[in-house]
């Protein structure tokens, strides 16, 4: 459902620095489809204000007090919310944002994200339908999949066998970094068709998003990484 002026998008700022927060939420209440739900300090403020008020995203601080965002976002995760986590790193290549995508977040953002970035990244996120591989969670991913002991790619998830062969060609397809529109063109077939698609793998998997798709497909080594650049 597309957020309007009347069904906003309610956001949950997570950050240990006040001024942080004023400047996103600035931002944010700048847009009349966005819409402050709170703020927390810590992360046990992050995962008792995400119970209480149900925020559609939060965007999470890797580094605070009490309860790091890294585990608070696994908390919200395994409790079931339906809220989508961002999480906010210092580098691209942090390593805290690949333990974010793994705890279940939808998305990282740099802190030093321009404006309408962020406005664009918490609509993005709230619709569930991200395009997630640009080019930096590409490099993310690979670099992490690069530090795995050698044994580790060769584990399958036993899930993998539910999907058909049309739907391991899709999930791979998603993991390259293919939008539904390039997805579509590539197996000449309709958008709908395509989120059909999607929807199913990502239920036979028990993932949250396409995010999720593609951590779990280079964490099972359907796409594996390419040559260093």
């Amino acid at each position: 459902m597309q957020a309007t002026a009347a069904t906003p998008i309610r956001v949950l700022l997570a950050d240990d620095q006040p001024l942080l927060r004023m400047g996103f939420r600035l931002i944010l209440e700048g847009e009349p489809d966005l819409r402050i739900a709170g703020e927390a300090s810590t992360g046990e403020e992050a995962v008792g204000l995400s119970a209480q008020l149900c925020p559609d995203v939060v965007l999470m601080d890797v580094r605070m007090p009490r309860g790091d965002g890294i585990e608070a976002t696994r908390q919200i995760t395994a409790a079931g919310s339906c809220s989508r986590i961002i999480i906010l790193t210092t580098f691209d290549l942090d390593e805290y944002a690949f333990a974010g995508l793994q705890a279940g977040a939808s998305a990282f953002l740099l802190k030093d994200v321009a404006p309408e970035e962020l406005v664009r990244a918490v609509r993005v996120v709230a619709s569930g339908d991200a395009v997630v591989a640009p080019r930096v969670t590409q490099r993310l991913l690979e670099t992490y999949v690069r530090s795995l002991p050698p044994t580790a790619s060769t584990i399958r998830d036993p899930r993998l066998a539910e999907l058909t062969p049309r739907e391991r060609e899709v999930l791979e397809a998603i993991a390259g970094g293919l939008s539904n529109a390039e997805l579509a063109a590539r197996f000449f077939v309709s958008e709908a068709t395509i989120k059909t698609h999607v929807r199913r793998i990502l239920t036979k998997l028990d993932l949250r998003d396409r995010v999720q798709a593609v951590v779990f497909a280079y964490e099972n080594g359907i796409v594996v990484p390419g040559p260093m650049h």
